[in-house]
């Protein structure tokens, strides 16, 4: 089945749901405007099975299909919450919440899912249940993990579960996919190293604080260049560094660090944290330093399931034909990771084409992907619940 009619028929509508929710966008756990617009349409649709509330600011909603003799169930997700970015993309429907962006793709991603449960709310053409879920706090809340905390998965009997991600770079529409790690672990570190300040025309009086920072910060490469396996992957980013003054005489009592790691393998998770923990330490005190080391581990790394991947590519490959599928592992972090470690399931990525990355005050979702991926979200429900 290529591309539905019926998503040529509805794309103007989702366009403006889209755009509508690009002008008031909500950052993690504040999408309280974003769920009500969510489950205004899906009442408009006739789906009366909706929960709030779910992971705070998440909703859940239940599609029954024409029988339900397989009694099995099938989720869907779309992911919520905007990001702290100004945007300066000028467009007509640019954000009207200052400081805040869909940056990212997830109104997109909300406004798919929505015109999803518009044509299943229709035609109901499956044996079984959909549940959609369209989560809050992507982005840095960990939302996902929230909702799975709160029982999403056993509370709606979800036997698979199905994500997506626009991606630019990728033709529009195009579907791009892999089995196993296809995100990354997403920790962070916090790094305080301590010396004695004083003057900068007095060095030898002084313990410097940011001459181990300086060597703290290329020590670290060295754990993805000597540590880690070759063919495995590792990022570690110093993202900032300050210190407690800012003059051209002084050096500084105190220098931060701050910064995250990227693995895909939790044995290399696992190292990265011990040789980070071991060079900063050792480092610091080869310079007369005291380090204080916070490390947090964030998203898991997000891995596709070898059956449902197939599923998933196979399904995609039917809407629009040519489909990746061993499209590289990508060293971002997704919650959807915390969904696949309950239930089987993959994640899904949608070529936005050309322009801007995510992330990025000129970024826009490309509109024209919207049939793409409104047909694999349906067909995802019509193919794994067949009716007799």
């Amino acid at each position: 089945m290529p591309i539905k009619n019926r998503f040529a028929e509805t794309h103007a509508d989702i366009t403006g749901w889209r755009r509508h929710l690009h002008q008031h966008p909500e950052l993690c756990f504040e999408e309280h405007a974003t769920a009500a617009f969510v489950v205004d349409r899906l009442r408009d649709f006739g789906i009366t099975d909706i929960t709030t509330g779910i992971g705070k600011t998440g909703v859940v909603a239940v599609i029954e299909g024409k029988q339900n003799t397989s009694g099995r169930t099938i989720g869907l997700r779309a992911d919520m919450d905007a990001l702290p970015i100004k945007e300066a993309t000028g467009l007509p429907y640019a954000s009207q919440n200052p400081g805040k962006m869909h940056a990212c793709g997830h109104d997109g991603h909300t406004a798919m899912l929505l015109g999803a449960a518009q044509y299943l709310a229709e035609t109901r053409n499956f044996d079984g249940r959909c549940v959609l879920i369209f989560q809050p706090a992507e982005e840095s809340g960990g939302g996902g993990n929230e909702m799975v905390k709160e029982g999403l998965m056993e509370r709606w009997s979800i036997d698979e579960v199905y994500g997506m991600h626009n991606m630019p770079g990728y033709d529009v529409g195009k579907f791009a996919i892999r089995p196993g790690a296809l995100l990354a672990a997403a920790d962070q570190f916090d790094i305080t190293i301590e010396g004695q300040g004083g003057h900068a025309a007095a060095p030898h009086e002084a313990v410097d604080t940011n001459l181990a920072a300086a060597h703290i910060v290329v020590a670290l490469q060295s754990i993805a260049s000597r540590n880690v396996d070759p063919v495995k992957q590792v990022v570690v980013s110093v993202c900032t560094l300050r210190s407690d003054t800012v003059s051209h005489n002084i050096l500084p009592q105190t220098v931060q660090l701050i910064g995250t790691t990227r693995t895909l393998d939790e044995d290399v998770r696992d190292l990265t944290e011990k040789r980070l923990r071991e060079i900063v330490s050792l480092t610091a005190q080869a310079h007369q330093c005291t380090a204080d080391i916070t490390y947090e581990r964030g998203y898991p790394v997000t891995v596709n399931h070898d059956v449902e991947t197939e599923y998933a590519a196979d399904i995609a490959e039917k809407v629009v034909p040519g489909v990746w599928r061993d499209t590289p592992p990508i060293m971002a972090g997704e919650d959807f990771s915390y969904m696949l470690n309950t239930r089987p399931g993959a994640y899904m990525m949608l070529g936005n084409g050309t322009g801007p990355t995510v992330h990025h005050p000129m970024y826009d979702f490309n509109d024209d992907a919207i049939p793409a991926g409104c047909s694999w979200f349906a067909e995802m429900v019509e193919t794994r619940l067949p009716t007799g």
